[in-house]
């Protein structure tokens, strides 16, 4: 799970077997879950020594923790700049939650074994990281929660609407529609996936006071 913040030579060496570790760990874990992967199996995948391991993680629980925070930031990081961007070339705030949604759906459609495991683990209560994972899912939801507070307030949506029941289904939206469709049918394009979500945005959540 590639990511471009880097601190010098020690911190992108550093960074770079994270990643690694990372990507081994997301892969094995998605294949045979949490419990049946050891330290061993994720070191052999990433290709380093198992002391390495333990050199960045305390633990593997720890290793996993870091890795569902380091997703979720990166899923956050997206959705902000989607709508950044947006708003640089002019768009409404539909507009914004147009492209949010679709940032999700690369985002999804480029990790999808992360995402995977991301939505598995929302419904689980006995892990030691859930702390963690409600932290970093609410700063993704409240990135939406940002983009429809302002368009309320500048008359693109009904002030009746429940911001944060609606940003966490637009959010959850896109996680279940992308995984039905890596799942069950591969044989769509994002472009379509995107296009059907699109016009469920425009026809259930944008209208006028």
């Amino acid at each position: 799970m590639d990511s471009s913040s880097t601190t010098g030579g020690g911190g992108t060496r550093r960074e770079a077997t994270r990643q690694k570790l990372y990507e081994a760990a997301v892969t094995l874990i998605a294949e045979q879950g949490f419990s049946a992967t050891t330290v061993d199996e994720i070191a052999e995948r990433a290709g380093v020594a198992k002391g390495t391991v333990y050199y960045n993680f305390a633990s593997k629980s720890v290793l996993f923790e870091q890795l569902l925070r380091h997703g979720v930031e990166l899923l956050t990081a997206s959705l902000r700049e989607a709508a950044e961007k947006t708003a640089r070339e002019g768009g409404s705030k539909v507009d914004a939650l147009d492209a949010m949604i679709r940032a999700g759906l690369v985002f999804i459609d480029r990790y999808p074994a992360f995402t995977q495991l991301y939505v598995a683990e929302l419904w689980r209560t006995n892990r030691a990281w859930q702390s963690t994972l409600m932290v970093v899912r609410q700063e993704a939801v409240a990135v939406v929660e940002g983009v429809l507070r302002d368009a309320v307030a500048d008359g693109e949506l009904s002030d009746e609407i429940d911001i944060q029941l609606t940003a966490s289904a637009l959010v959850g939206m896109v996680l279940v529609a992308a995984l039905d469709w890596q799942s069950f049918q591969p044989e769509r394009s994002l472009d379509d996936v995107h296009s059907a979500l699109s016009r469920l945005l425009q026809g259930r959540v944008s209208g006028s006071r």
